[in-house]
């Protein structure tokens, strides 16, 4: 052993060594930050903890010609919607079948309008407030308004009356006087803003007020949702987009933020990974060709080790041993690398998301033990190759 020790110092090339374990690092730590970034990352965008989580799909029939009412979904096609894999949850949309009015005095002038209300299932509501219910006989209504309707009339109407801008705190203490009329009987309620939705362009109210008040102002009235809410995990996943082209339904919007954050953050990590792969496969010809430089150099002396009775794996293992420890070595200070790079980000990541990730990089550890154990089988098995091709030659 220790004679193949000396032969292996002796024609060792530690510059081609030092080129092997400074690419080979350079490879590791960059795959193995890409693996980590992406499980730090990903449960913000996909999962329980989701900063965005699921998307929601607001799925209508196009209005094809000039008429009164508009398409409905019948039963056979909610039917068929919940049988689709990708839907998570369904809503129908309630709509009142009464006419609403609505009424506030601002700076000393009454601004009046006709109105409509709709209403969801709780579930598919981006407000939480708890004022949000109503039980029959009471004079005031929930509601809850679209965000941008404050925008519009911050940044568009209010510029053009002359009127001040208001914020979200000054709406939610306005009193609206509310005016519903159906069956020959009118009645006045007042309406209080208990939130703004971001999710939902409507004017809502709870599904209790609306399942009420059309029993009590349209009990004539029945009707078939003209609009529904889907939950679905990739509003743009092409099974999503086939099923609609394919019965003709239109999403009124595509938020697909979380689908293309994904997307671009999957697309990112392969490109970092893809970076090291070609970093890490550089270094793994670099040391097999050095290796079989050493070996070539010591052609005959490893020959004549192989002739004096010593078996192949025992000529081997110092060459095996180097590989070893060279690429232990890389993968010990990649995981350092990693986990120093996870401290600075980490920081950011739970600031954004409003709670604390785990700061232990596990993934690349983990991922780092496979990657080097895969490198190492590699090398050892070229090497075992080498050194049986000399022993035939006896």
């Amino acid at each position: 052993m220790r004679l193949i020790w000396k032969l292996l110092r002796k024609h060792i090339s530690i510059f081609e060594l030092a080129v092997f374990f400074v690419a080979n690092l350079i490879g590791m730590a960059v795959i193995l930050a890409g693996v980590q970034i992406y499980s730090d990352v990903r449960p913000m965008l996909d999962g329980e903890k989701s900063l965005i989580g699921n998307e929601y799909m607001i799925v209508t029939r196009p209005v094809e010609r000039v008429g009164i009412g508009a398409p409905t979904f019948s039963d056979d096609d909610i039917a068929d919607f919940k049988q689709q894999e990708f839907v998570v949850d369904l809503g129908q949309f309630a709509a009142s079948q009464f006419e609403v009015s609505g009424s506030v005095m601002f700076n000393g002038r009454r601004l009046s309008t006709m109105m409509f209300f709709e209403a969801v299932p709780d579930s598919f509501i981006d407000v939480t407030s708890r004022d949000w219910h109503f039980k029959p006989g009471s004079t005031t209504i929930p509601i809850i308004l679209p965000r941008n309707y404050l925008n519009l009339y911050n940044f568009g109407f209010s510029q053009t009356q002359k009127l001040p801008q208001i914020t979200e705190d000054m709406i939610k203490r306005i009193e609206l006087g509310i005016r519903i009329s159906g069956d020959g009987m009118r009645h006045d309620y007042t309406g209080r803003v208990v939130g703004f939705s971001d999710r939902l362009n409507t004017i809502l109210v709870p599904m209790e007020f609306m399942t009420w008040a059309n029993g009590h102002y349209a009990a004539a009235k029945e009707s078939e949702p003209t609009r529904l809410i889907l939950e679905v995990e990739n509003p743009g996943a092409p099974e999503v987009m086939n099923y609609l082209q394919e019965h003709g339904y239109a999403a009124e919007d595509k938020p697909a933020e979380s689908s293309k954050a994904l997307f671009i953050l999957k697309a990112s990590v392969a490109v970092i990974i893809g970076i090291g792969i070609i970093f890490s496969i550089l270094s793994i010809i670099i040391l097999t060709l050095s290796i079989f430089l050493i070996l070539q150099k010591n052609i005959t002396k490893l020959e004549n080790l192989v002739l004096i009775g010593h078996k192949p794996s025992y000529v081997a293992m110092p060459y095996n041993l180097m590989t070893l420890v060279l690429n232990l070595s890389v993968y010990a200070l990649s995981v350092v690398v990693v986990w120093l790079l996870q401290g600075k980000y980490m920081s950011y990541i739970s600031e954004i998301a409003g709670f604390k990730f785990s700061a232990t990089p596990i993934s690349a550890i983990l991922f780092g033990l496979a990657l080097t154990a895969i490198i190492v089988t590699f090398n050892v098995f070229i090497i075992h190759r080498k050194i049986r091709e000399i022993s035939r030659r006896r």
